[in-house]
């Protein structure tokens, strides 16, 4: 069964939200749109709020999936989070901007790589 993108995109998110739950960050917002731009996890780890971009792939046969956060989306995702920021009250210390990777196939293995602090 091939996945359609959507999808494939949806499970990664759920990969990607089991993964940090279980790292101990509190999942606050998911797929929060600010105009065209979507903050895929908003989550806080201790004193950190972190907006996480999720990008999954079927195989990293065309590069590792965060590979495709080029400093335009980077820059989308910091316009996001400051508009998330403006809207939502939320106690925090500092904030950072993660991707994480998942390389989801069915019937294989899952692989998942966490960045921290992308800039």
């Amino acid at each position: 069964m091939h996945l359609k993108n959507i999808e494939l995109g949806k499970i990664g998110e759920e990969i990607a939200v089991e993964y940090l739950r279980d790292l101990g960050y509190k999942i606050l917002d998911r797929n929060w749109r600010f105009e065209r731009v979507e903050l895929d996890i908003v989550a806080q780890i201790d004193s950190i709020l972190v907006f996480c971009e999720v990008k999954t792939r079927r195989s990293n046969s065309h590069g590792i999936p965060s590979d495709a956060i080029t400093p335009l989306k980077l820059q989308h995702i910091r316009t996001a989070a400051l508009h998330w920021l403006s809207n939502h009250q939320s106690r925090h210390q500092g904030i950072r901007f993660d991707v994480v990777s998942v390389i989801y196939c069915t019937g294989q293995p899952t692989t998942i790589s966490h960045i921290k602090g992308i800039e």
